[in-house]
């Protein structure tokens, strides 16, 4: 029986600050040579699942340039598949931007649907881990579901920032609120749905009609199934996985990476995940330098006298002789230069951090100090924790001393960039 995957790719990303200035959220580097969607395509692959559609919206040309034909994760198929990305387009029926997760699909249903497969597999683009889907397949077809969707338990105090499910002792869902303030449990809706076609195409006409719902999956669809006695189900899921949709999760992310020993396993050959790299040179350590419990990627290059503890390195990284770099997370071919100090720091691609400039700082708990894609730190600047500095950047833009405090933005002051 066959399953088509839908991925929804389209968010903003608002909440990850500079990140998602010039790039959908899903096209957000992550542990060094990957992006975030990796990890959702990599997941279909090694299930066997090779017949999938990229649903996205915002600002979507990075993700199209990075998933390509989709060779790199063995997708370049026609008869069997393959990968196929669709973006909002302007009809007769003044359909348009996708107004929520239900809606994008809605949208594209035609291209859903077509081949007839006998189930939906729905998977969020911007989470964090390594799930064989086959399984919950084979537990949806066992339970004769309407609709299936992966739980996690996570920390009572983080329920809030997700939509909370009960079920039976057959795990049938009897119970769905969305992100409720006071959260009755802390099982999760992990954002993993797999429909039956039929079923799904009913859903999301009567939601498409409906003028009072906001056209979300989460918000609508779930809880309005569960209170018309669909058979909906939850499939536990007890592995890694993370929603990487604010700054501090996304950091944390990172330094999960560098735990001994890892709660997500890069490195393991029997669950690859793929992703798109340019040819670049091995990594260069110099003598001297100094380097502690970090991932550096390659065409890194650090010079004699730089200490790199607890951090990631995306490729072509340069940091120069006594540069100091702490518990951050550094984006392709970023220059951190001479005596520069980043503690507590994301930097974003193309950043340039001249000799003796400071971003951030050790804090408890963690403000993290960001900077966007293509900007530069001047010399003798201070980036304090919790500072934000936006793309294209330049030293002009800087106050005469230089200093950036927490939660204070600083912009590019040029015009061309007003836009």
């Amino acid at each position: 029986m066959k399953t088509r995957v839908v991925i929804l790719a389209g968010g903003e990303g608002s909440r990850l600050g500079v990140l998602t200035s010039k790039r959908t959220k899903p096209a957000v580097p992550f542990a060094g040579k990957y992006r975030i969607i990796d990890f959702v395509l990599s997941n279909c692959v090694n299930s066997g699942l090779f017949d999938v559609m990229v649903v996205a919206q915002y600002r979507p040309h990075s993700l199209i340039e990075h998933i390509g034909s989709g060779a790199p994760w063995d997708l370049n198929r026609d008869w069997t598949g393959g990968v196929r990305i669709y973006t909002p387009y302007r009809a007769r029926n003044q359909s348009g931007w996708f107004v929520g997760t239900a809606d994008a699909v809605q949208q594209n249903f035609r291209f859903v649907k077509h081949g007839n497969p006998a189930h939906v597999l729905i998977l969020s683009g911007d989470h964090i881990y390594k799930m064989d889907y086959e399984p919950m397949i084979a537990f949806h077809r066992q339970r004769r579901a309407h609709l299936t969707m992966a739980v996690i338990r996570v920390p009572l105090e983080e329920a809030p920032r997700f939509g909370i499910v009960g079920v039976d002792e057959d795990l049938r869902v009897n119970a769905f609120v969305e992100k409720p303030p006071e959260p009755p449990s802390n099982l999760a809706n992990m954002g993993v749905y797999l429909f039956d076609l039929e079923v799904l195409d009913k859903v999301l006409l009567e939601d498409h009609h409906n003028p009072a719902s906001s056209h979300d999956f989460g918000k609508d669809i779930l809880p309005r199934m569960v209170a018309q006695g669909y058979r909906v189900f939850a499939y536990p899921y007890a592995d890694y996985w993370r929603d990487v949709g604010t700054v501090q999760s996304y950091w944390e992310a990172h330094m999960d990476l560098l735990k001994v020993p890892p709660p997500l396993d890069l490195y393991d050959r029997g669950w690859v995940i793929h992703t798109r790299t340019e040819e670049r040179p091995p990594m260069r350590i110099a003598q001297g330098a100094e380097v502690r419990d970090s991932m550096i990627s390659d065409g890194c290059l650090i010079e004699s006298g730089a200490l790199i503890e607890r951090s990631v390195l995306s490729p072509g990284v340069v940091v120069h002789a006594g540069a100091v770099v702490r518990e951050s997370v550094v984006l392709t071919d970023t220059t951190v230069g001479e005596q520069a100090v980043l503690e507590h720091a994301i930097l974003d691609k193309r950043v340039r951090v001249e000799k003796g400039a400071r971003v951030g700082g050790l804090s408890e708990p963690v403000n993290l100090a960001m900077v966007g894609k293509g900007s530069v730190v001047p010399s003798g600047a201070v980036l304090a924790p919790g500072a934000r500095v936006g793309t294209d950047v330049i030293a002009a833009d800087y106050p005469e001393d230089l200093h950036v405090r927490s939660g204070q933005p600083l912009q590019t002051q040029r015009r061309a960039h007003q836009v």
